[in-house]
């Protein structure tokens, strides 16, 4: 997590409420509190209980600098409230002989949305890719999350794959 991550303004207001001025920033042992509460929502917006075991073991990721996953949060400038978490990951695109950035998660609380949050975190997102020599970053949503998909739709590009998963 040595890359910076440029603090990024939020964006243009929407009718759920005004604009808020985030930073973003690799997360901190001090926001676990937050950060749990944070990911325990994302888990249930979701349906997939992350409390207990899982958000433990997630939060150890985070914290080790030799794991892979990294964690991002978007903080009210005024408030120091943590607003939104993003989970991070490179990978290789053998296809096309490159690396690129995986958001594997990506929340923002409820109270905070509409208000710029998520543009902030998928700027900064960005922004590390291309600080990395990283050539895309990629992600996944539920198909009927079409509130969060006003927003990629404006900030990304719809591919045409298709998802599977072999559970083991």
């Amino acid at each position: 997590m040595s890359d910076p991550v440029a603090p990024v303004a939020s964006g243009a207001p929407v009718a759920s409420g005004a604009p808020v001025a985030v930073t973003v920033r690799p997360v901190a042992p001090g926001d676990h509190e937050e950060w749990q509460a944070l990911y325990v929502g994302y888990g249930e917006f979701y349906h997939s209980p992350t409390a207990g075991d899982i958000a433990t073991r997630v939060w150890g990721w985070l914290l080790d600098p030799t794991h892979e996953t990294e964690g991002f949060v978007a903080v009210d400038a005024s408030s120091g409230r943590l607003l939104g978490l993003a989970h991070v990951r490179e990978f290789a695109r053998p296809l096309a002989g490159a690396r690129g950035l995986y958001l594997d998660d990506l929340f923002v609380a409820p109270d905070a949305r509409g208000r710029g949050v998520a543009t902030a975190l998928l700027g900064s997102v960005r922004s590390l890719a291309a600080a990395r020599g990283l050539d895309v970053v990629r992600w996944i949503t539920a198909s009927d999350n079409t509130t969060a998909q006003r927003v990629y739709d404006k900030l990304a590009d719809k591919t045409h794959w298709v998802t599977y998963n072999i559970t083991v």
